[in-house]
């Protein structure tokens, strides 16, 4: 089943719990934030303030993005509980951002507590992917990981990025690791999202997609949900592609 994720990065912020209610009612199926620190990406932003205000309003599922590599002030050991307390369902992160070996890399044994701990909160874990990230890591936790988010941008504030056409062999690559594995783990793509490319996306082997300006920028005021008509031309380009 394909399921459209919703950027809320790209809502209007002045009546977020009205966008989030409008967008889920237009056909979205998961609510999507993205929390920003130091190492990706030059500011912070404390979302789970934003995720707590958003559990009560939907029933929607909250995927948290951390677009965060390591950053001792902030780690992962606190943001995980941080944000299932808020009321996430979801928790995805990069593998640059667990603590370091002896080695100064990130430690394929922190990884895997990582992973251990969103569970251990109640939340589906997921490893999110740049261009350059190397599958390595997925192959040391595919047994136990839920989703894998495919970044078609790279991770980071810089306006006007543009979909990078060689993730398609990354999703490619993806889709046959996940197949081999047996599992039933979402791969989900993010980044420039759009009725141009969406087709070819789903193609590669996607069945999650994270969308946020691509929607929001695209309401119509005569539908009854505002976002109806856009979603459903999305939904169109992708199950006429899977």
């Amino acid at each position: 089943m394909y399921k459209i994720a919703s950027s809320i990065i790209s809502a209007n912020f002045a009546k977020l719990g009205e966008e989030i209610v409008t967008v889920i009612a237009s056909g979205a199926d998961i609510v999507h934030i993205e929390v920003m620190n130091k190492h990706f990406i030059p500011t912070f932003r404390n979302g789970s303030k934003a995720c707590a205000a958003i559990r009560p309003i939907t029933q929607a599922p909250i995927e948290i993005h951390l677009t965060s590599g390591y950053n001792v002030d902030h780690s992962l050991n606190d943001l995980v509980p941080e944000y299932a307390d808020a009321g996430a369902n979801i928790i995805t992160f990069h593998p640059q951002a667990v603590d370091r070996d002896a080695y100064n890399l990130p430690s394929f044994e922190n990884l895997d507590s990582i992973i251990d701990l969103i569970h251990e909160h109640g939340c589906k874990a997921g490893l999110a992917f740049n261009a350059g990230t190397p599958f390595s890591y997925l192959d040391h936790v595919i047994s136990k990981i839920d989703v894998v988010l495919i970044m078609s941008k790279q991770t980071g504030l810089i306006v006007g990025q543009k979909f990078i056409p060689e993730s398609i062999n990354k999703i490619c690559m993806a889709r046959k690791k996940i197949n081999d594995s047996g599992r039933n783990i979402a791969l989900e793509v993010h980044g420039d999202l759009n009725l141009g490319n969406i087709a070819a996306v789903a193609k590669a082997g996607a069945d999650t997609f994270v969308l946020g300006s691509a929607v929001f920028e695209a309401g119509n005021e005569n539908d009854p949900n505002r976002y109806d008509s856009i979603i459903n031309a999305l939904r169109a380009k992708i199950e006429k592609a899977g």
